[in-house]
């Protein structure tokens, strides 16, 4: 006598129903996974940048209006990658369960999601601006996979039968199981291919030449013990601590190897420069501070690293710059534009073509192998990482990325200071209480900080030594806090010219904060 095999088909109506939705939804999901999956492995063999996911995410950076990317930096800081990177994964995982469940009613409308995700993944990577001929395959070949994988398994899965043989797991579970093993293997192959081609591994190779013109060394009285042991940010900043804001959002695999530099447009000649060669010219070292010009008044997208690389004044004066030129237009391997003003870049300050940072190779995220550094302008008109071309040009002719945007053309660096301690709401004893922080005006340097507490008079503080004008520098106030209660304490830096930092209150757009840096504390 046989026994009836049971498909399930035995339940509730209701019940079945919301088997069926899950197990569709589950099955768009998997078949997204293997549509990013796919890509990822082909993306490993013909460039990191082609992936699926990056593509998108890329595009949705470069076309969100400048107000949101700005409210994302303020939001999320240096996390702001992550968040949207995030984001667009619950965004496909929720498309692509949408489309399991439509699938299961009609397959054609399931695959189509699935293929229009596929088109607008092609689209993006065929308008990159390093996009190659092959630059669309991984996400033409991932949303083929995904497609086919969303087909089966509807078709499949589709009504009885889906227990497998007595005994063996359910043909579901190895259905869906499989799916997602195949998945997770093709990302994890992609990532493997790209890890063992990486500009990590060409980054350990690299060794740098001594410099020609070392850094000077650092003044005694920079970083006090007791200070510092309080929460004053240090004078030098380790690579690993540098603030990070950049446009890309995967960092950029680019190899010493395959780095050239075509330097070219208003000059008698024009110039390809390899790594190598860089790395033969004399190299100056300098000591720089570097500020973003989404920096918030008090904010800590600000960083004094020691640069090592080669004067741009000294590589265009061999090009022969021509008259009427007023501009750099640099270039990143992302596709990333910046507008730097030439005037600055040649007139004496240390405006480099970098390779080295604190005495070790760039790192990948700080824009290794090569990027630029130009003291006294905000990063968004200077500090080009990964930089491939430059086009000597005027302002007359070309706009960048973030001038597109509504930023300021040029950017000079705003005089600012910063209290670090104490931290705002902090409770303090009466009595000698130290309020310390950092002041910056770069390439014109600090010659006075001054402190107030609750709108009374300014009282000078101590200035710490500096490297250059180009860096920030400490500086230190002994309070005398012997009033019980709730104080506010504010800063104001001059700086080497004699011009004091201004209090007029400004957000960063478009050309930098402003206004004093102050704090709340209560002495017990």
């Amino acid at each position: 006598m046989r026994t009836a095999t049971n498909t399930g088909e035995s339940a509730p109506p209701g019940v079945a129903e919301g088997k069926r939705r899950w197990t569709g939804a589950l099955s768009g999901v998997l078949s997204a996974g293997l549509t990013f999956g796919v890509g990822q492995l082909v993306a490993g063999i013909v460039s990191p940048s082609a992936a699926p996911l990056v593509v998108v995410g890329d595009a949705v950076v470069d076309r969100v209006p400048a107000w949101l990317k700005d409210t994302a930096i303020r939001a999320f800081g240096t996390h702001d990658k992550v968040v949207l990177l995030a984001t667009i994964t619950v965004v496909v995982v929720l498309l692509a369960a949408l489309a399991g469940v439509l699938a299961r009613r009609r397959l054609a409308v399931g695959v189509g999601i699935v293929g229009l995700l596929g088109v607008v993944s092609v689209l993006a990577a065929a308008t990159r601006p390093d996009a190659t001929t092959l630059s669309p395959l991984p996400s033409v070949l991932g949303a083929a996979a995904g497609a086919y994988a969303l087909t089966v398994l509807t078709r499949r899965l589709a009504g009885p039968g889906v227990t497998g043989r007595a005994g063996g797991p359910p043909r579901r579970a190895v259905l869906l199981g499989g799916t997602a093993v195949v998945a997770a293997a093709s990302g994890g192959a992609g990532q493997l291919l790209v890890t063992t081609r990486s500009a990590e591994i060409s980054r350990d190779a690299v060794v740098l030449p001594a410099p020609a013109d070392p850094a000077p060394v650092l003044p005694a009285g920079i970083d006090p013990s007791d200070a510092i042991a309080s929460g004053l940010t240090t004078y030098a900043t380790k690579s690993a601590d540098f603030y990070r804001i950049d446009t890309a959002l995967v960092v950029p695999d680019l190899r010493a190897e395959d780095w050239s530099l075509t330097v070219h447009g208003l000059v008698d000649r024009e110039l390809t420069l390899t790594f190598d060669q860089l790395l033969a010219m004399p190299l100056r070292e300098r000591w720089i501070t570097l500020t973003c010009v989404s920096n918030e008044v008090g904010g800590d997208y600000v960083g004094t690293a020691r640069w090592l690389g080669y004067p741009l004044a000294d590589l265009l004066g061999a090009l022969r710059v021509q008259s009427g030129a007023d501009m750099l237009y640099a270039t990143s391997t992302d596709g990333f534009t910046l507008s730097a003003p030439l005037a600055e870049v040649t007139d004496g300050r240390d405006a480099m073509l970098v390779v080295g940072m604190n005495g070790q190779p760039l790192p990948r995220e700080h824009g290794f192998p090569v990027r630029m550094v130009v003291p006294g302008l905000y990063g968004y008109v200077s500090a080009c990482k990964w930089v491939t071309d430059i086009e000597v040009t005027r302002f007359t002719e070309k706009t960048a990325y973030w001038t597109d945007r509504g930023w300021a053309e040029k950017g000079p660096i705003k005089t600012a200071s910063r209290i670090d301690v104490p931290r705002s709401f902090d409770k303090v004893r009466a009595g000698r209480v130290p309020i310390a922080g950092v002041a910056w005006a770069q390439h014109r340097g600090i010659s006075a900080v001054e402190v107030r507490v609750d709108e009374g008079e300014w009282e000078r503080a101590r200035v710490l030594p500096s490297a250059s004008a180009d860096t920030w520098c400490q500086w230190v106030y002994d309070w005398d806090a012997t009033e019980k209660g709730s104080h506010t304490v504010q800063v104001r830096a001059t700086d080497g010219t004699g011009a004091p930092q201004t209090d007029v209150v400004a957000a960063p757009a478009p050309d930098g904060a402003s206004g004093y840096d102050s704090i709340t504390v209560t002495v017990q």
